[in-house]
């Protein structure tokens, strides 16, 4: 099933259902102008989308599972940031709390920057000062980053982490907040649903750490690039991440040893503060 297809499918669906697209929009969690530009084949939908398009419209199980599964085998979806940033940076940190919140299980790796939900406010500061955002966009998208974070409390959630050991040890801020953030990794390391690994330097690799990704309920993966978001969903190429994400974390340091780990670059952090 090609865009045109599903799209054709999706507005017949909706209109045999009599409900309004305005209707379906919101409970699809996406604006009208979006709905209508999937529907006329204008947009290429993620399977998530057309998921909560189908529960918006409330068709049985079996249609969503079909036209779901349609929109998975599509393969891959890119969006470039320039694009997000003309739509609005923290209106992105809507639609991931979307995601997030409907999702039972992540799985995250992260060989560059302190993953999102384990961010500090500063530490968010630091990173989204990279980019020409104005203040209100800056001081919005932190908002909604922080709000994001509730998630870590929620225990019928399924949360891991996998990062490198640079990652605690790159500068982003000053070392008195890179101590506090490496603080907040090891307070949330200690929560029963949440597994927080650290893949260590002094250990031989068999892999490579390309580049970050997300990996939902083993169906989607999101993976960041320098120029776009891409968004992943053929199976095929999802197990792809699985398996990579598993291989590091069986070489990571987890629990005592791994908190034993960061615990010690955040005193090399103090220390630098106090000689300083």
């Amino acid at each position: 099933m090609n865009r045109a297809q599903l799209g054709a499918a999706l507005r017949a669906l909706r209109q045999a259902s009599g409900k309004e697209a305005k209707a379906v929009a919101r409970g699809a969690l996406m604006s009208p102008s979006k709905l209508s530009k999937i529907e006329n084949a204008k947009l290429a939908p993620s399977a998530t989308d057309v998921e909560r398009i189908l529960i918006a419209i409330g068709v049985s199980p079996e249609i969503k599972a079909e036209y779901t599964e349609a929109a998975r085998s599509a393969g891959t979806e890119t969006t470039e940031w320039r694009l997000l940033k003309r739509v609005g940076v923290h209106k992105g940190q809507l639609e991931v709390k979307a995601l997030e919140a409907q999702m039972s299980a992540l799985r995250m790796f992260q060989p560059a920057l302190v993953p999102g939900l384990l961010q500090t406010p500063e530490y968010i500061r630091a990173v989204l000062q990279r980019h020409d955002l104005s203040d209100d966009t800056v001081a919005r998208t932190i908002s909604g980053r922080l709000e994001r974070q509730a998630i870590l409390y929620d225990s019928s959630k399924s949360l891991r982490f996998v990062i490198t050991e640079p990652v605690l040890r790159w500068r982003i801020v000053p070392p008195p907040m890179m101590a506090a953030q490496l603080d907040r990794i090891v307070s949330v390391s200690r929560l029963s649903h949440v597994d927080i690994r650290v893949v260590p330097l002094g250990i031989q690799q068999h892999d490579v750490a390309n580049h970050s990704f997300a990996i939902r309920d083993n169906r989607m993966v999101t993976v960041e690039t320098v120029h776009a978001e891409v968004l992943v969903t053929d199976p095929r190429d999802v197990d792809i991440y699985v398996k990579k994400f598993n291989g590091f974390a069986r070489v990571a340091l987890s629990g005592d040893d791994m908190r034993s780990l960061v615990e010690g670059i955040r005193d090399d952090f103090l220390r630098e503060q106090e000689t300083g």
